[in-house]
């Protein structure tokens, strides 16, 4: 199939014109512009049309209109078009809670003097500490030791 570069640039020519027509037609009634075709695209760019150059997703007029409602909703929200209800933060205390915690920590701090009053003040000693008695037995059995290295050495 032998074509020239001018029966080419003459069918180039004639889908350019059917795709303005189409979206002269879809301007007209209202619609969405038509869809490009896929079957004959030119082989050297002219000038890019505002179709070629946009790229997305085609919309019905239907889904363009809930689109642009759900979002005159959303900067309707944020002028403050509408206030939002106060809600009770989660893990907060209602004030007959705090009481009731209150009257509890007091009681229980009442509870605390009550028997650290009674109880005998020790004097705090030190963990690990040794007793004089302890000490003693501790002396004893390191003489032991030595005297029985002395002998040890001695006999060598």
């Amino acid at each position: 199939m032998d074509i020239s570069v001018k029966a080419l640039e003459e069918a180039v020519s004639i889908r350019r014109q059917i795709d303005n027509l189409a979206k002269r037609l879809s301007s007209i009634l209202g619609g969405a512009p038509a869809r490009p075709t896929t079957a004959a695209r030119p082989t050297t760019p002219a000038r890019p049309t505002a179709a070629s150059t946009r790229a997305g997703r085609y919309f019905s007029p239907s889904t363009r209109a809930k689109l642009a409602a759900a979002a005159r909703a959303r900067w309707a929200r944020l002028k403050g078009g509408t206030k939002p209800t106060a809600t009770r933060k989660k893990g907060a205390l209602t004030p007959a809670g705090r009481r009731k915690l209150s009257e509890l920590m007091r009681a229980r701090w009442a509870a605390r003097r009550k028997t650290a009053g009674t109880k005998k003040a020790a004097p705090s000693a030190k963990k690990g500490g040794l007793t004089p008695a302890g000490r003693r037995r501790l002396s004893q059995l390191m003489k032991a030791r030595w005297a029985a290295r002395r002998k040890a050495a001695g006999r060598k």
